[in-house]
């Protein structure tokens, strides 16, 4: 017991120590961003009361601060003009800070506006300049502009800090890579694997963090011994101060990487990821090694691969490149970054033993990316289990669940609340509907960085009873949410990512037999098939959603129809257990020829740092 108290002492000592260094961090980095992340973790009603003040400050004297009140209220369009007017009568100081601001609220042409007009040796300038180029993808103008500051000696200790971490960033985005000893003598435990991935549950309830515990638990049901590992410093450093060394869920073990000295930048933290997955292979002594996207786990990961000299699955689940080029301009796609992203995940892509990824249009541009349009990819598409293999039941049980009402057509999602979902698109639909369906109510289910500017979107269209924001909710809960829909909706917006990445929620919309309407994507095509599991209407089209739902609603026969087939399809063909069988197969052919362990010894001595 005395024991166990220790640990905990301990545990709880480093979290507040890695929170403290991470806020001095991020204070003297990036404050403007960092409010922003804050304003995001904490209550919704504290934040809009906080904001709330700092829009109603004068802008003549305030403009930055009254900008960020109205950016975190979602009334972008003031913010933009408070920010615009201060051109033209704030001092330099304040036109920089403003310039911060539009930078977070991606206005940049005002930002780059707003920086024209200031002297170049305007203090932290260089700073909000670098940012700008860093935003385009023009990696090394950012860092060669701080250390032209640096060298002329008017470089902020907060451009200092900011040189450090892009200098490190570009490093990675080069030919970094950690270097560990080679262990000799290493016999795995038979099947086992240890699943390195960037957050997981029970702190994380993404799409993504539910796939890794889906698979985890289907892989364990096939005889597996299943180890999880997440990225340095999380869950901490999003806010979980409390978090434990070790996190069990549903007797899946999640393993967290918590140094006390947590390194400054990110290469530091890349060699200290690979040490620490030694050290916990050492003790778990898996048989194979299996990580997800980008290519910074993939680093770590290959690292200790060869140094234990046991395979190693790369799995791609997004396109990350894509993700960021997605919120920028056409030329985003021909940027530094851009291009020095895609080589390294082309690297990991060639050296890893095995790749799998979502479906099949994203395997043609994982193909594309490696540079070997013959590469072998897998396929371990999305699925479900647990709830949603289960009998649904009637729609009215799970809205009593809820709280949603019995007597709406409700329509909506579960997902991240981002602009590339395409969610204005359904509430401009909601809009157009609710002439011919008044009882039309859209929920939505989730949060993210795009909600502000949904909600002033529905005050706007006078739709506050007709869409009801519903937050984010226990991963235990939402299949009550999915079940309580009569029309689930992906209405995607057309990019590089959504054309190529298929998502896990349109699968578990299906699996509840509920009827779904999502843009008529190739990603979405693979589990969607128009008029017999669901519907496909155009992306970026409100009008389309809009007639799509109106026609579900007038006709419930087609509703359930839909519904019906779409459940049957999905547990025939998109449930964990199939997609384990294949996985723990694939691991087998891999590991066939390694040297594992009989017997159990005591552990080879973990290596020193």
């Amino acid at each position: 017991m005395a024991g166990r108290a220790l640990q905990r002492a301990r545990e709880l000592t480093t979290n507040a120590w890695v929170t403290a260094s991470t806020i001095a961090h991020h204070v003297t980095d990036d404050p403007v961003v960092f409010c922003l992340q804050v304003s995001r973790r904490l209550p919704s009603r504290v934040v809009r009361s906080v904001a709330a003040g700092l829009s109603r400050l004068p802008a003549g004297t305030f403009p930055a601060a009254r900008g960020t009140g109205l950016h975190i209220l979602g009334n972008d369009d003031a913010a933009a003009a408070t920010l615009r007017a201060a051109s033209r009568c704030a001092g330099a100081s304040a036109r920089r800070r403003c310039a911060e601001v539009a930078l977070t609220m991606g206005e940049i042409p005002l930002t780059e506006a707003l920086l024209s007009e200031l002297p170049a040796a305007t203090r932290g300038a260089a700073a909000t300049r670098a940012r700008v180029a860093w935003y385009h993808g023009d990696v090394d103008g950012a860092v060669g502009g701080l250390e032209s500051a640096r060298r002329h000696g008017t470089a902020t200790r907060g451009e200092r800090a900011l040189l450090a971490r892009l200098a490190a960033e570009r490093d990675l985005l080069g030919s970094f890579t950690p270097v560990l000893p080679r262990i000799d003598g290493y016999h795995p435990r038979p099947a086992t694997v240890l699943y390195a991935v960037t957050n997981s549950l029970p702190h994380t309830a993404s799409g993504y963090a539910q796939r890794t515990h889906s698979l985890l638990s289907a892989i364990r049901d096939e005889g597996w011994d299943v180890h999880a590992v997440t990225r340095p410093g999380y869950p901490v450093q999003v806010g979980k101060i409390l978090a434990r060394g070790t996190d069990v869920v549903d007797g899946i073990p999640y393993h967290r990487i918590m140094p006390f000295n947590l390194a400054p930048t990110v290469t530091g933290r890349v060699q200290q990821h690979a040490e620490a997955l030694l050290a916990l292979a050492l003790r778990v002594r898996p048989a194979v090694l299996h990580t997800t996207t980008h290519y910074v786990n993939a680093l770590a990961v290959r690292a200790v691969a060869g140094a234990l000299r046991i395979p190693w699955v790369y799995e791609v689940r997004g396109l990350l490149a894509d993700t960021w080029a997605a919120t920028r301009s056409p030329a985003a796609l021909t940027s530094a970054r851009y291009e020095r992203f895609q080589a390294r995940e082309a690297q990991a892509l060639n050296s890893a033993d095995d790749v799998v990824t979502l479906g099949t249009h994203m395997a043609d541009r994982v193909r594309s990316t490696s540079g070997n349009p013959s590469s072998p990819v897998r396929l371990a598409p999305n699925g479900v289990g647990g709830p949603f293999t289960e009998e649904p039941g009637e729609k009215a049980s799970a809205r009593r669940r809820t709280g949603l009402p019995a007597d709406r057509f409700l329509v909506g999602t579960v997902t991240s609340v981002v602009d590339y979902e395409g969610l204005d698109d359904l509430v401009r639909a909601v809009h157009i509907a609710r002439d011919s369906v008044p009882s039309v109510l859209a929920v939505i289910v989730g949060d993210g960085v795009a909600r502000p500017g949904l909600q002033q979107l529905v005050s706007d269209l006078g739709l506050q009873e007709h869409v009801r924001f519903c937050g984010r909710v226990d991963r235990t809960e939402t299949v009550e949410y999915f079940r309580s829909l009569d029309v689930f909706t992906v209405p995607r917006k057309d990019r590089t990512v959504t054309r190529a990445v298929t998502p896990l929620k349109p699968v578990e919309a299906l699996a509840s037999r509920t009827a779904v309407v999502a843009s008529d994507l190739p990603a979405l095509r693979e589990v969607i098939h128009d008029g017999e599991t669901g519907l496909l209407i155009p992306p970026d089209d409100s009008v389309s959603l809009a007639a799509a739902l109106v026609e579900l609603a007038r006709d419930p026969q087609t509703r359930q129809r839909l519904a019906t087939a779409g459940r049957n399809w999905a547990l025939e063909n998109r449930t964990w257990a199939v997609t384990a069988k294949e996985t723990v197969k694939r691991y087998g052919e891999l590991t066939e020829n390694v040297p594992q362990l009989v017997d159990d010894v005591a552990d080879l001595q973990e290596p020193s740092a």
